[in-house]
């Protein structure tokens, strides 16, 4: 009996030595090289070999409170606003606070991209996520005016309207329906208008690729592993066949553009970027335009499609703030002129309550919950340091649901919109060089649909009640199970 209690002890204390040994092997690996820089590193742990905390961030975000992830550092560390981490396989540092975003979202001098490799791969290494702070500087010039100029929105509109009001009369003949799945296919078709405008045969082509897009989204904030069974696994799959099919569109058109229409002005994103060259006369490639075209229309209908969702529901549930939203939409069609067909881009830019509608919803849902940099050099913030390499992590969500600034965050109130918030605490489009390139055009798409379903139609959720999923963005499980009926 007593040498059988020796043995379990020795086995109980194997075990913790064990257990001690495993969660300071990141402790040697990234911290104990930085010499005496180690001691003013932010609180925080790394976790465990390998995994560090995804465990626990995966484990939060399939529960209904993702909060519960950060809420450990802050239980554990207290308000730091920074804290230290191993996630995606790289030592990070986690900022929380507005100063600190802003900080990080805008100095670039001091930061760069710093997205995990599923990201780049499946994005692309000439997707605006992975390249250099002049290519991106010189590319933006170059397509913003093809995005959210106001001469392209006053085009895009009548395309956008049209196609709304087409799926809203259509659903209403559907019965139930996905509302999350239609709505990402009505973006869908509308973004590869805007950006493969010419040609008509490469949008149609495009329409049944939005499947592939969604497989992509999957791995995007998923581990590296590509092996059959994991999300990045079935991703890569999707992005090789995207593009299988983008190639040859591209070279097609680069040989059209070429022979057919040199000189012509570029009316779509495909030809401006076709044209763009650098002071050496050097052109995009195929790989280059295809990548950007493929970080263009995966971002340009996945958010679109899930916040207009969002905002439909919220206003359908608060009796109180659909009809305020109603009201300044009937209130337009008013004073609008007779001879005036379809809505105007005056007039959106006149919708001040729906306005705050949307930018309510995209506090409240957060849909990215964070973006990812890395320091260039030693940086200290809030006192602490960020080493040379380290991943920063800008947390949105912990920003937008702070109730110092937002009193009673998770309740959906377009009011607090009435008072002006400073720099940083309102961040749904990012910041800085490399804010949104598409924020108008996204905000234009919410509102002419929001306007019409506001109007004439009702939202009837089938499942008010189901679960919710947080990756790769905030949804209901069943993509919201629903019917569209016309207005009584």
């Amino acid at each position: 009996m007593e040498g059988g209690s020796m043995w379990l002890l020795y086995v109980f204390g194997a075990l913790l030595v064990l257990r001690f040994l495993l969660r300071n092997v990141n402790w040697f690996l990234y911290e104990q090289k930085l010499g005496e820089k180690q001691y003013f590193l932010p609180p925080g742990h790394m976790g465990w070999p390998l995994i560090g905390n995804m465990w626990s961030f995966f484990s939060a975000l399939k529960t209904n409170n993702p909060e519960s992830f950060m809420d450990s550092f802050y239980t554990r560390y207290g308000k730091t606003g920074i804290y230290k981490a191993l996630m995606f396989g790289n030592p990070s540092v986690i900022v929380t606070t507005p100063e600190a975003c802003k900080r990080v979202l805008t100095d670039d001098g001091k930061f760069t991209v710093g997205w995990p490799r599923a990201t780049v791969e499946l994005m692309g290494k000439k997707s605006f996520i992975s390249i250099s702070y002049e290519e991106h500087k010189h590319l933006r010039r170059l397509t913003s005016a093809s995005i959210n100029g106001y001469e392209a929105l006053s085009v895009y509109i009548t395309y956008i309207e049209e196609a709304v009001i087409s799926s809203l009369e259509k659903w209403t003949t559907m019965g139930d329906i996905e509302f999350l799945t239609e709505l990402r296919k009505l973006t869908f078709n509308i973004i590869t208008h805007i950006f493969l405008g010419e040609g008509k045969e490469d949008a149609h082509a495009m329409e049944s690729l939005e499947k592939e897009f969604t497989a992509v989204n999957y791995g995007l904030r998923a581990m590296a592993v590509n092996l059959p069974g994991f999300g990045f696994y079935t991703a890569v799959k999707a992005r090789k066949n995207l593009v299988a099919i983008f190639h040859p569109v591209v070279d097609k058109r680069i040989k059209e553009r070429k022979e057919k229409f040199p000189r012509k002005k570029a009316k779509d994103m495909m030809n401006a970027l076709i044209d763009v060259e650098d002071e050496n006369g050097k052109k995009l490639s195929v790989d280059d335009i295809t990548d950007i075209l493929l970080m263009y229309l995966n971002a340009g209908h996945e958010s679109s499609g899930h916040i207009t969702m969002w905002a439909t529901y919220f206003l359908q549930t608060h009796p109180q703030y659909f009809k305020k939203a109603k009201e300044e939409q009937e209130q337009i069609l008013k004073k609008r002129p007779p001879t005036q067909k379809g809505l105007s881009l005056a007039e959106v830019r006149k919708m001040e309550y729906l306005s705050k509608v949307i930018d309510e919803t995209l506090r409240l849902i957060s849909f990215s919950l964070t973006v990812f940099r890395e320091a260039k050099s030693d940086v200290n913030i809030n006192g602490y340091l960020v080493p040379k390499g380290w991943k920063v992590m800008v947390w949105f969500r912990s920003v937008h649901l702070d109730p110092e600034i937002y009193p009673n965050p998770k309740e959906f109130n377009p009011e607090r919109w009435n008072e002006l918030h400073k720099a940083g605490e309102f961040l749904p489009f990012g910041a800085g060089s490399r804010f949104c390139p598409g924020n108008d055009l996204a905000k234009l798409e919410i509102s002419v649909f929001l306007h019409h379903f506001l109007l004439n139609y009702e939202l009837e959720r089938l499942n008010p009640l189901a679960p919710m999923r947080f990756l790769p963005h905030p949804r209901p499980i069943d993509n919201c199970m629903a019917r569209i009926n016309k207005a009584k």
